[in-house]
């Protein structure tokens, strides 16, 4: 073999081994990112947690810091942002999956070329955009209320779903809308009954996104919500508690951590260990919802 081949070879597996090299190093630093960020919430935080007491601090339903005693119960805040994510998903979802299916398989090319970048530009825009968004055009009809983060927060979440609900229709083999079409279905049975369902886990992974987005936004929130620790109340029969104020976890912690200090802090911390435990339970749902599905 010529020396010429012979080095070209030996240096084409020496620049494999640094990329290999390089990308395990990458994949090492954001594995040590997520592991330091988790040792330092449950640094930080269990022990107040342990001060406080896990049930009075989950079940508690009054957060009275500045009181003597002090109470840090974070009930209200779960309520909270359970109610104003599940609101932001019953909104942004249906619209963001029909807007993806309406870009996939009926957009004209000439309106897609506007759609697209638009919806690109919506997922750029800043959350305090969003919030001055929502204090002018929504708060005035809705005031400071659950119902108002619900609206902001499940337009702030159609980019993400829209867009990774569009990339999922579109990775589906064109044989399967094919095959229906061949079989007598019409255009929008094959698309609803075949190419959704065909594309249902990247469909899935878009609203895993989209709650995360939802259950982690503050600033935003912190604008249109009215953050009121409190109970909602008369929710049911008639939701007169959809009009009122409500506090999310993000909020809490962001509102106060400014000023915290001691067991208020560590509550503080602890509000967002919950938090962590929240999105990591929800991601561990869907994983094991695609693993089912799979097998």
């Amino acid at each position: 073999m010529p020396n010429g081949d012979i080095m070209n070879k030996n240096k084409s597996f020496s620049l494999e081994i640094l990329m290999r090299g390089v990308f395990l190093s990458c994949a090492a630093v954001s594995i040590l990112a997520v592991l330091l960020i988790c040792l330092f919430l449950f640094a930080n935080g269990i022990p107040g947690i342990g001060k406080i007491g896990l049930l009075d601090f989950l079940t508690g339903t009054s957060w009275k810091p500045n009181d003597i005693p002090a109470s840090f119960g974070i009930l209200p805040m779960i309520v909270g942002s359970c109610l104003v994510t599940l609101g932001a998903i019953s909104i942004g979802v249906p619209i963001g999956v029909a807007s993806a299916v309406f870009m996939a398989f009926c957009c004209p090319k000439n309106l897609y070329k506007i759609l697209k970048p638009a919806i690109n530009l919506l997922a750029g825009i800043p959350s305090v955009i969003y919030g001055f968004f929502g204090m002018a055009a929504i708060v005035p009809v809705f005031g400071n209320s659950i119902i108002s983060a619900c609206i902001l927060l499940g337009l702030m979440i159609l980019p993400t779903v829209i867009g990774l609900s569009e990339s999922a229709l579109r990775a589906v083999p064109e044989q399967f809308y094919e095959g229906a079409l061949a079989l007598g279905s019409g255009h929008y049975r094959a698309v609803y009954r075949v190419a959704l369902p065909a594309a249902k886990s990247g469909v899935m992974a878009a609203v895993v996104l989209g709650v995360g987005r939802a259950i982690g936004e503050t600033m935003a929130v912190i604008m249109v919500a009215g953050n009121q620790a409190r109970m909602p109340k008369d929710m049911f029969p008639i939701p007169k508690g959809l009009f009122r104020g409500i506090r999310t976890l993000t909020a809490n912690i962001v509102i106060e951590m400014g000023y915290a200090a001691e067991l208020h802090r560590e509550a503080l911390i602890a509000t967002g260990v919950v938090l962590l435990i929240f999105i990591l339970i929800i991601n561990l749902c869907f994983g094991d919802t695609l693993r089912r599905k799979k097998q």
